[in-house]
């Protein structure tokens, strides 16, 4: 399959491309890395991505960014962040994808596990992710052409520790591996509407 991965080089995108990459020919999209660069949040940048690439089979998204701050401190900018960036951006690559995505193709979102065990600071990334599943469980009953849509809910990766351990107390991490797999199920599977909690 061709399949585009937006945030390959990130480390969930690393952990989809590892598992992916094996048996598929991925375009690798970033920010300011990759085969193609991109800004999520811009509807005009996705659709001239589309046009770029041309038809593909799949979609991964493991893009997206959020404000960490505490409840008080939250602004309507700072949530917006999250709401532009991994909210709206990776419903962008869905809008604009519908037409782009072979018959029987899938998109593949990324949310995560605050809005389901939260920490402190994370509300930001809570509300963002609840509205990505809600988006997936909604759009799946619509979608043309035998589409397919999940999104693959991990927690905290092994790798990503040194990082943003100090975030997540009491969390256990989870491996590459298996957060790998979870997009090797969503997109060579058949399910659709699913959150794929990786815990």
């Amino acid at each position: 399959m061709k399949i585009i991965v937006v945030g390959a080089q990130g480390d969930i995108g690393k952990a989809a491309c590892n598992e992916l990459g094996a048996r598929h020919d991925l375009i690798r999209v970033g920010r300011s890395s990759g085969d193609i660069q991109l800004d999520i949040s811009d509807r005009q940048s996705v659709d001239d991505m589309y046009a770029r690439v041309g038809p593909v089979d799949a979609v991964v998204s493991t893009a997206g960014d959020v404000h960490f701050g505490p409840l008080e401190q939250q602004t309507d900018e700072t949530l917006m962040l999250g709401f532009r960036q991994k909210v709206m951006g990776q419903i962008n690559l869905v809008l604009a994808g519908l037409t782009a995505v072979l018959e029987g193709g899938s998109f593949t979102l990324t949310s995560g596990v605050l809005d389901r065990d939260p920490v402190r600071m994370g509300v930001g990334a809570a509300t963002a992710n609840g509205a990505l599943g809600g988006f997936v469980v909604g759009s799946a009953i619509e979608m043309p052409r035998r589409l397919r849509i999940n999104a693959v809910s991990p927690g905290l990766l092994d790798v990503s520790v040194p990082r943003y351990g100090q975030w997540f107390a009491g969390h256990d991490p989870v491996s590459s591996e298996r957060v790998g797999r979870a997009y090797a199920k969503s997109v060579e599977g058949a399910i659709t509407g699913q959150i794929i909690i990786v815990a």
